[in-house]
Protein backbone atom coordinates (compact mmCIF):
# COMPACT_ATOMS: atom_id res chain seq x y z
CA UNK A 1 0.00 0.00 0.00
CA UNK A 2 2.70 2.46 0.44
CA UNK A 3 4.00 1.73 -2.39
CA UNK A 4 1.18 2.90 -4.35
CA UNK A 5 1.16 5.95 -2.43
CA UNK A 6 4.62 6.60 -3.06
CA UNK A 7 4.58 5.97 -6.64
CA UNK A 8 1.39 7.93 -7.31
CA UNK A 9 2.91 11.41 -5.51
CA UNK A 10 5.62 10.73 -8.14
CA UNK A 11 4.05 10.98 -10.81
CA UNK A 12 1.66 13.95 -9.22
CA UNK A 13 4.60 15.78 -8.23
CA UNK A 14 6.23 15.32 -10.62
CA UNK A 15 3.31 16.76 -13.49
CA UNK A 16 2.82 19.71 -10.83
CA UNK A 17 6.35 20.89 -10.99
CA UNK A 18 6.44 20.10 -14.60
CA UNK A 19 3.46 22.54 -15.10
CA UNK A 20 4.62 25.20 -12.84
CA UNK A 21 8.11 25.57 -15.18
CA UNK A 22 5.73 25.87 -17.72
CA UNK A 23 3.57 28.58 -16.46
CA UNK A 24 6.40 30.74 -14.21
CA UNK A 25 9.45 30.21 -16.47
CA UNK A 26 7.79 29.81 -19.91
CA UNK A 27 9.96 26.16 -20.36
CA UNK A 28 7.76 24.84 -23.06
CA UNK A 29 10.47 21.60 -23.60
CA UNK A 30 9.68 20.19 -20.28
CA UNK A 31 6.46 17.68 -21.13
CA UNK A 32 8.67 16.79 -23.76
CA UNK A 33 11.00 15.68 -21.46
CA UNK A 34 8.67 14.18 -19.09
CA UNK A 35 7.59 11.89 -22.26
CA UNK A 36 10.97 11.27 -22.66
CA UNK A 37 12.02 10.03 -19.32
CA UNK A 38 8.91 7.65 -19.49
CA UNK A 39 9.96 6.00 -22.16
CA UNK A 40 13.35 5.54 -22.05
CA UNK A 41 13.07 4.74 -18.21
CA UNK A 42 11.23 1.72 -19.17
CA UNK A 43 13.12 0.37 -21.06
CA UNK A 44 16.16 0.66 -18.93
CA UNK A 45 13.91 -1.06 -16.34
CA UNK A 46 13.25 -3.58 -18.55
CA UNK A 47 17.02 -4.05 -19.65
CA UNK A 48 18.27 -4.08 -16.12
CA UNK A 49 15.80 -6.57 -14.98
CA UNK A 50 16.51 -8.92 -18.28
CA UNK A 51 20.48 -8.47 -17.59
CA UNK A 52 20.02 -9.64 -13.71
CA UNK A 53 18.98 -13.04 -15.26
CA UNK A 54 22.10 -14.53 -15.35
CA UNK A 55 23.91 -13.08 -11.96
CA UNK A 56 20.68 -13.78 -10.30
CA UNK A 57 20.05 -17.22 -11.29
CA UNK A 58 23.82 -18.01 -10.57
CA UNK A 59 23.74 -16.51 -7.01
CA UNK A 60 20.38 -18.28 -5.95
CA UNK A 61 21.89 -21.34 -6.30
CA UNK A 62 24.71 -20.92 -4.96
CA UNK A 63 22.83 -19.57 -1.87
CA UNK A 64 20.91 -22.82 -1.77
CA UNK A 65 23.90 -25.00 -1.85
CA UNK A 66 24.45 -23.02 1.43
CA UNK A 67 20.83 -23.28 2.92
CA UNK A 68 21.35 -27.34 2.18
CA UNK A 69 24.64 -27.66 3.55
CA UNK A 70 23.72 -25.86 6.68
CA UNK A 71 25.27 -22.85 6.92
CA UNK A 72 22.09 -21.40 8.08
CA UNK A 73 21.90 -23.55 10.94
CA UNK A 74 25.48 -23.15 12.12
CA UNK A 75 24.95 -19.15 12.29
CA UNK A 76 21.88 -19.58 14.32
CA UNK A 77 23.50 -22.48 16.97
CA UNK A 78 26.74 -19.50 16.91
CA UNK A 79 24.28 -16.97 17.79
CA UNK A 80 22.34 -18.59 20.49
CA UNK A 81 23.33 -17.65 23.36
CA UNK A 82 23.33 -13.58 22.57
CA UNK A 83 19.60 -13.88 21.78
CA UNK A 84 19.04 -15.79 25.07
CA UNK A 85 20.33 -12.60 26.33
CA UNK A 86 18.27 -10.25 24.40
CA UNK A 87 14.99 -12.02 24.58
CA UNK A 88 14.41 -12.24 28.07
CA UNK A 89 11.16 -12.44 27.94
CA UNK A 90 10.84 -15.55 26.50
CA UNK A 91 11.52 -18.70 28.41
CA UNK A 92 14.94 -20.89 27.85
CA UNK A 93 13.84 -23.42 24.83
CA UNK A 94 11.03 -21.42 23.92
CA UNK A 95 10.51 -22.50 20.04
CA UNK A 96 10.66 -19.18 18.76
CA UNK A 97 14.17 -18.88 19.69
CA UNK A 98 15.01 -21.65 16.89
CA UNK A 99 13.21 -19.32 14.10
CA UNK A 100 14.50 -15.73 15.29
CA UNK A 101 17.99 -17.28 14.82
CA UNK A 102 17.31 -18.67 11.40
CA UNK A 103 15.75 -15.73 10.24
CA UNK A 104 18.27 -13.17 11.22
CA UNK A 105 21.20 -15.95 9.85
CA UNK A 106 18.99 -16.01 6.55
CA UNK A 107 18.79 -12.37 6.55
CA UNK A 108 23.12 -12.29 7.20
CA UNK A 109 23.40 -14.53 3.66
CA UNK A 110 20.92 -12.53 1.95
CA UNK A 111 18.56 -15.62 1.72
CA UNK A 112 15.17 -13.40 1.88
CA UNK A 113 12.71 -16.38 0.48
CA UNK A 114 14.20 -18.25 3.21
CA UNK A 115 14.40 -15.20 5.90
CA UNK A 116 10.33 -13.90 5.69
CA UNK A 117 8.63 -17.51 6.15
CA UNK A 118 10.85 -18.50 9.42
CA UNK A 119 10.53 -14.79 10.03
CA UNK A 120 6.47 -15.16 10.45
CA UNK A 121 6.67 -17.89 12.30
CA UNK A 122 8.49 -16.72 14.55
CA UNK A 123 6.08 -14.08 14.82
CA UNK A 124 3.28 -16.54 15.60
CA UNK A 125 5.13 -18.42 18.14
CA UNK A 126 6.01 -15.27 20.29
CA UNK A 127 2.62 -14.09 19.98
CA UNK A 128 1.19 -17.39 21.33
CA UNK A 129 2.88 -16.67 24.51
CA UNK A 130 2.12 -12.85 24.34
CA UNK A 131 -0.27 -11.76 27.02
CA UNK A 132 -2.01 -8.90 25.08
CA UNK A 133 -2.72 -10.12 21.65
CA UNK A 134 -3.06 -6.37 20.10
CA UNK A 135 0.16 -5.27 21.42
CA UNK A 136 4.12 -5.89 20.41
CA UNK A 137 5.72 -7.58 23.16
CA UNK A 138 8.67 -6.82 24.69
CA UNK A 139 10.50 -9.87 22.20
CA UNK A 140 8.63 -9.36 19.30
CA UNK A 141 10.08 -5.18 19.34
CA UNK A 142 14.08 -6.20 19.35
CA UNK A 143 13.21 -9.04 16.84
CA UNK A 144 11.13 -6.75 14.63
CA UNK A 145 14.24 -4.08 15.21
CA UNK A 146 17.22 -6.39 14.80
CA UNK A 147 15.43 -7.72 11.34
CA UNK A 148 14.75 -3.84 9.95
CA UNK A 149 18.07 -3.06 10.87
CA UNK A 150 18.91 -5.53 8.79
CA UNK A 151 22.44 -6.89 9.15
CA UNK A 152 23.86 -8.33 6.14
CA UNK A 153 27.14 -10.15 5.40
CA UNK A 154 27.04 -10.79 1.46
CA UNK A 155 25.05 -7.74 -0.14
CA UNK A 156 24.65 -10.10 -2.97
CA UNK A 157 21.31 -8.19 -4.83
CA UNK A 158 23.49 -5.08 -4.88
CA UNK A 159 26.53 -6.48 -6.14
CA UNK A 160 24.45 -8.08 -8.93
CA UNK A 161 22.99 -4.67 -9.63
CA UNK A 162 26.33 -3.07 -9.70
CA UNK A 163 27.72 -6.13 -11.86
CA UNK A 164 24.95 -5.25 -14.24
CA UNK A 165 25.52 -1.58 -14.48
CA UNK A 166 29.39 -1.85 -15.77
CA UNK A 167 30.96 -1.57 -12.36
CA UNK A 168 34.42 -2.19 -12.65
CA UNK A 169 34.37 -4.10 -8.68
CA UNK A 170 31.09 -4.48 -8.34
CA UNK A 171 32.39 -6.16 -4.79
CA UNK A 172 33.49 -3.05 -3.78
CA UNK A 173 30.80 -1.97 -1.73
CA UNK A 174 31.15 -4.91 -0.12
CA UNK A 175 33.12 -3.62 3.24
CA UNK A 176 31.19 -0.12 3.06
CA UNK A 177 28.01 -1.82 3.76
CA UNK A 178 29.20 -4.16 6.53
CA UNK A 179 30.50 -1.24 8.66
CA UNK A 180 27.51 0.59 7.96
CA UNK A 181 25.24 -1.96 8.51
CA UNK A 182 26.75 -3.14 11.44
CA UNK A 183 25.99 0.50 13.16
CA UNK A 184 22.64 -0.02 11.91
CA UNK A 185 22.24 -2.85 13.78
CA UNK A 186 24.10 -2.04 16.88
CA UNK A 187 21.56 1.64 16.98
CA UNK A 188 19.03 -0.78 17.04
CA UNK A 189 19.64 -3.30 19.42
CA UNK A 190 21.17 -0.64 22.12
CA UNK A 191 17.60 1.42 21.41
CA UNK A 192 15.76 -1.18 22.40
CA UNK A 193 17.79 -2.28 25.13
CA UNK A 194 17.54 1.00 26.75
CA UNK A 195 13.68 0.86 26.35
CA UNK A 196 13.28 -2.84 27.59
CA UNK A 197 16.06 -2.02 30.28
CA UNK A 198 18.26 -5.39 29.42
CA UNK A 199 21.62 -5.23 30.82
CA UNK A 200 23.87 -4.43 27.87
CA UNK A 201 26.88 -4.99 30.26
CA UNK A 202 25.91 -8.74 30.63
CA UNK A 203 29.45 -10.85 30.14
CA UNK A 204 27.79 -12.86 27.37
CA UNK A 205 26.16 -9.67 25.41
CA UNK A 206 29.69 -7.52 25.91
CA UNK A 207 31.34 -10.68 24.78
CA UNK A 208 29.48 -10.76 21.84
CA UNK A 209 29.25 -7.23 20.33
CA UNK A 210 32.23 -6.40 21.99
CA UNK A 211 33.95 -8.78 19.67
CA UNK A 212 32.06 -8.00 16.95
CA UNK A 213 32.93 -3.69 17.82
CA UNK A 214 36.47 -4.73 18.08
CA UNK A 215 36.28 -6.25 14.36
CA UNK A 216 34.33 -3.59 12.80
CA UNK A 217 36.70 -1.01 14.93
CA UNK A 218 39.56 -2.85 13.30
CA UNK A 219 38.04 -2.46 9.96
CA UNK A 220 37.89 1.38 9.86
CA UNK A 221 41.51 1.82 11.39
CA UNK A 222 43.18 -0.37 9.32
CA UNK A 223 41.59 1.30 6.09
CA UNK A 224 41.78 4.78 7.61
CA UNK A 225 45.80 4.52 7.71
CA UNK A 226 46.46 2.88 4.20
CA UNK A 227 46.66 5.80 1.46
CA UNK A 228 44.01 7.11 -0.69
CA UNK A 229 45.25 4.87 -4.07
CA UNK A 230 44.98 1.72 -2.16
CA UNK A 231 41.89 1.83 -0.19
CA UNK A 232 39.86 0.91 -2.87
CA UNK A 233 42.41 -1.83 -4.31
CA UNK A 234 42.58 -3.86 -0.72
CA UNK A 235 38.77 -3.49 0.02
CA UNK A 236 38.08 -4.62 -3.80
CA UNK A 237 40.54 -7.73 -3.39
CA UNK A 238 39.42 -8.22 0.32
CA UNK A 239 35.89 -8.62 -0.89
CA UNK A 240 36.26 -10.91 -3.71
CA UNK A 241 38.10 -12.91 -1.62
CA UNK A 242 35.96 -13.50 1.24
CA UNK A 243 33.13 -14.01 -1.47
CA UNK A 244 35.09 -16.93 -3.38
CA UNK A 245 36.14 -18.46 -0.03
CA UNK A 246 31.89 -18.67 1.24
CA UNK A 247 30.98 -20.17 -1.73
CA UNK A 248 33.96 -22.92 -1.27
CA UNK A 249 32.71 -22.84 2.39
CA UNK A 250 29.50 -23.70 1.01
CA UNK A 251 30.25 -26.36 -1.09
CA UNK A 252 32.33 -27.85 1.21
CA UNK A 253 29.53 -28.24 4.14
CA UNK A 254 27.18 -29.33 1.06
CA UNK A 255 29.70 -32.14 0.02
CA UNK A 256 29.91 -33.42 3.87
CA UNK A 257 26.50 -33.27 4.33
CA UNK A 258 26.17 -35.76 1.37
CA UNK A 259 24.09 -32.73 -0.39
CA UNK A 260 23.55 -33.25 -4.82
CA UNK A 261 25.35 -30.20 -5.05
CA UNK A 262 24.32 -29.86 -8.94
CA UNK A 263 20.43 -30.87 -8.15
CA UNK A 264 20.77 -28.07 -5.11
CA UNK A 265 22.20 -25.37 -7.13
CA UNK A 266 19.53 -25.88 -9.65
CA UNK A 267 17.05 -25.86 -7.43
CA UNK A 268 18.15 -22.52 -6.39
CA UNK A 269 18.91 -21.00 -10.04
CA UNK A 270 15.41 -21.93 -10.99
CA UNK A 271 14.18 -19.61 -8.18
CA UNK A 272 16.52 -17.06 -9.51
CA UNK A 273 15.47 -16.65 -12.84
CA UNK A 274 11.47 -16.55 -11.81
CA UNK A 275 12.45 -13.72 -9.41
CA UNK A 276 14.45 -11.91 -11.76
CA UNK A 277 11.48 -11.70 -14.62
CA UNK A 278 8.99 -11.35 -12.06
CA UNK A 279 10.66 -8.11 -11.03
CA UNK A 280 10.75 -6.86 -14.22
CA UNK A 281 7.51 -5.04 -13.83
CA UNK A 282 7.93 -3.39 -10.23
CA UNK A 283 11.07 -1.88 -11.69
CA UNK A 284 9.55 -0.47 -15.06
CA UNK A 285 6.57 0.83 -13.08
CA UNK A 286 9.18 2.54 -10.38
CA UNK A 287 11.80 3.31 -12.76
CA UNK A 288 9.18 5.53 -14.77
CA UNK A 289 7.70 7.21 -11.64
CA UNK A 290 11.13 7.83 -10.59
CA UNK A 291 11.84 9.46 -14.13
CA UNK A 292 9.09 11.49 -14.25
CA UNK A 293 9.83 13.08 -10.62
CA UNK A 294 13.42 13.57 -12.07
CA UNK A 295 12.91 15.37 -15.45
CA UNK A 296 10.47 17.61 -13.99
CA UNK A 297 13.07 19.18 -11.66
CA UNK A 298 11.48 18.14 -8.60
CA UNK A 299 14.65 16.06 -7.44
CA UNK A 300 16.94 18.63 -8.25
CA UNK A 301 15.17 21.32 -6.32
CA UNK A 302 15.31 18.91 -3.08
CA UNK A 303 18.22 18.09 -3.32
CA UNK A 304 19.84 21.67 -4.26
CA UNK A 305 17.86 22.64 -1.04
CA UNK A 306 19.36 20.52 1.41
CA UNK A 307 22.84 20.74 -0.90
CA UNK A 308 22.73 25.01 -0.09
CA UNK A 309 21.85 23.66 3.79
CA UNK A 310 24.95 22.11 3.92
CA UNK A 311 27.13 23.90 2.14
CA UNK A 312 25.87 26.90 4.79
CA UNK A 313 27.43 24.48 7.12
CA UNK A 314 30.54 24.49 5.37
CA UNK A 315 30.88 20.71 4.47
CA UNK A 316 30.92 18.83 1.25
CA UNK A 317 28.08 17.89 -0.43
CA UNK A 318 28.87 15.00 -2.99
CA UNK A 319 26.65 12.70 -0.45
CA UNK A 320 23.10 14.61 -0.91
CA UNK A 321 22.94 13.05 -4.70
CA UNK A 322 22.62 10.11 -2.77
CA UNK A 323 19.90 10.95 0.15
CA UNK A 324 16.43 9.78 -2.32
CA UNK A 325 17.94 6.78 -1.57
CA UNK A 326 18.10 7.02 2.24
CA UNK A 327 14.61 8.57 2.04
CA UNK A 328 12.91 5.94 0.30
CA UNK A 329 14.58 2.81 2.15
CA UNK A 330 12.15 2.97 5.02
CA UNK A 331 9.19 3.04 3.44
CA UNK A 332 9.94 0.49 0.02
CA UNK A 333 12.52 -1.83 -0.96
CA UNK A 334 11.65 -1.75 -4.21
CA UNK A 335 11.79 2.28 -4.42
CA UNK A 336 14.94 2.43 -2.88
CA UNK A 337 16.37 -0.10 -5.19
CA UNK A 338 15.06 2.49 -8.52
CA UNK A 339 16.33 5.57 -7.26
CA UNK A 340 19.99 3.19 -6.25
CA UNK A 341 19.55 2.14 -10.27
CA UNK A 342 19.00 5.88 -11.35
CA UNK A 343 21.56 7.14 -9.38
CA UNK A 344 24.43 4.50 -11.16
CA UNK A 345 22.43 5.13 -14.46
CA UNK A 346 22.77 8.94 -14.30
CA UNK A 347 26.29 9.89 -12.29
CA UNK A 348 27.71 6.49 -12.91
CA UNK A 349 28.37 2.89 -11.05
CA UNK A 350 31.77 3.52 -9.85
CA UNK A 351 30.92 7.48 -8.97
CA UNK A 352 30.96 8.61 -5.54
CA UNK A 353 27.20 9.31 -5.51
CA UNK A 354 27.05 5.75 -7.53
CA UNK A 355 28.49 3.93 -5.08
CA UNK A 356 27.04 5.82 -1.84
CA UNK A 357 23.58 5.17 -2.98
CA UNK A 358 24.78 1.24 -3.53
CA UNK A 359 26.17 1.61 -0.07
CA UNK A 360 22.93 2.92 1.56
CA UNK A 361 20.45 0.63 -0.39
CA UNK A 362 22.67 -2.51 1.55
CA UNK A 363 22.80 -1.00 4.53
CA UNK A 364 18.93 -1.41 6.45
CA UNK A 365 15.82 -3.31 5.64
CA UNK A 366 12.66 -1.81 4.64
CA UNK A 367 11.38 -0.48 8.19
CA UNK A 368 8.08 0.34 7.65
CA UNK A 369 7.53 -2.63 5.19
CA UNK A 370 8.82 -5.08 7.75
CA UNK A 371 6.50 -3.82 10.94
CA UNK A 372 3.51 -4.07 8.29
CA UNK A 373 4.40 -7.25 7.42
CA UNK A 374 5.35 -9.17 10.56
CA UNK A 375 2.65 -7.44 13.04
CA UNK A 376 0.25 -7.08 10.44
CA UNK A 377 0.50 -11.23 10.22
CA UNK A 378 -0.32 -12.31 14.25
CA UNK A 379 -2.93 -8.86 14.57
CA UNK A 380 -0.98 -6.66 16.33
CA UNK A 381 -1.99 -2.85 16.10
CA UNK A 382 0.28 -1.20 18.85
CA UNK A 383 3.47 -1.60 18.02
CA UNK A 384 4.47 0.53 20.67
CA UNK A 385 8.45 2.14 19.83
CA UNK A 386 9.21 -0.77 17.62
CA UNK A 387 8.82 2.24 14.54
CA UNK A 388 10.97 4.92 16.60
CA UNK A 389 13.91 2.72 17.71
CA UNK A 390 13.73 1.41 13.56
CA UNK A 391 14.08 4.83 12.16
CA UNK A 392 16.55 5.59 14.74
CA UNK A 393 18.92 2.52 13.05
CA UNK A 394 17.79 3.78 9.92
CA UNK A 395 19.52 7.27 10.62
CA UNK A 396 22.50 5.67 12.48
CA UNK A 397 23.22 3.34 9.29
CA UNK A 398 23.08 5.87 6.54
CA UNK A 399 25.01 8.47 8.98
CA UNK A 400 27.76 5.66 9.05
CA UNK A 401 27.05 5.07 5.18
CA UNK A 402 28.20 8.49 4.22
CA UNK A 403 30.93 8.48 6.40
CA UNK A 404 32.24 5.46 5.07
CA UNK A 405 31.99 6.40 1.78
CA UNK A 406 33.87 9.02 1.88
CA UNK A 407 36.40 7.08 3.70
CA UNK A 408 36.88 4.35 0.73
CA UNK A 409 35.82 6.43 -2.15
CA UNK A 410 37.04 9.57 -1.71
Amino acid sequence: MALNYIWIAFFLIGFIVALGQLIFAGNTHIFNDLVNAVFSNAKTGFEISLGLTGALTLWMGLLKVGEKGGVVAILGRAIGPLFQKLFPGLPKGHPAYGSIMLNLAANMLGLDNAATPVGLKAMKEMQESNPDKETASNAQIMFLVLNAAGLTIIPVSVIVYRMQLGAANPADIFIPILISTFCALMTGLVSVAIMQKINLFDKVILAYLGGLSAIVIGIIIYFSNLPKEQISEVSTFAANFTLISVIMLFITLALIKKVNVYDAFIEGAKEGFAIAIKIIPFLVAILVAIGIFRASGAMDFIIAGIAQFFTWLGLDTRFTGALPVAFMKPLSGSGARGLMVDAMTTHGADSFIGRLACTMQGTTDTTFYIIAVYFGSVGIKNTRYSIGCGLLADLAGFTAAILVAYLFFG
